[in-house]
């Protein structure tokens, strides 16, 4: 019974912890693969990198800030309910990220809505994916 609730105490912030590096990896290349695919054939100006860096930069800075509050309530919900399906984490997972777009454009109404659906899909994929991590290293045995 202890050695259950010590391994509880050091297998969820693992968990937590590789499953949010899953995350930010997972949103930063699919993010920055598709702003590659979005300066295409355009010339390769110094200005436009300088705002990809910066696009890069400022996303790490909006998943690591605003996002780790919602997941840590999911995973709190689910440890204390002691809920083992893989739906709840991964589908958690990818709302928690997937939310977050949409909150940010509710105050910026000039923003283009034909861009939304792709900024959604790049978030809610790396929710999913980290969703599943932390399901499988500490949700399993929740």
């Amino acid at each position: 019974m202890v050695w259950r609730a010590i391994g509880r105490i050091i297998l969820v912030p693992l968990g937590f912890v590789l499953a949010s590096l899953a995350a930010m990896f997972i949103l930063v290349t699919l993010g920055m693969e598709r702003v590659t695919h979005a300066i295409h054939g355009r010339d390769a100006d110094p200005d436009t990198w300088f705002a990809m860096f910066d696009l890069a930069q400022q996303t790490i800075l909006l998943f690591s800030t605003f996002t780790v509050v919602p997941a840590i309530l999911l995973v709190i919900i689910g440890e204390v309910a002691r809920i083992r399906s893989s739906l709840y984490y991964i589908l958690g997972g990818g709302a928690v990220l997937a939310a977050w777009p949409f909150l940010s454009r509710l105050g910026n109404i000039a923003q283009d809505p034909s861009q939304l659906g792709i900024i959604w899909q790049v978030f809610a994929t790396a929710g999913f994916a980290g969703g599943f991590i932390y399901w499988l290293i500490a949700g399993r045995r929740a």
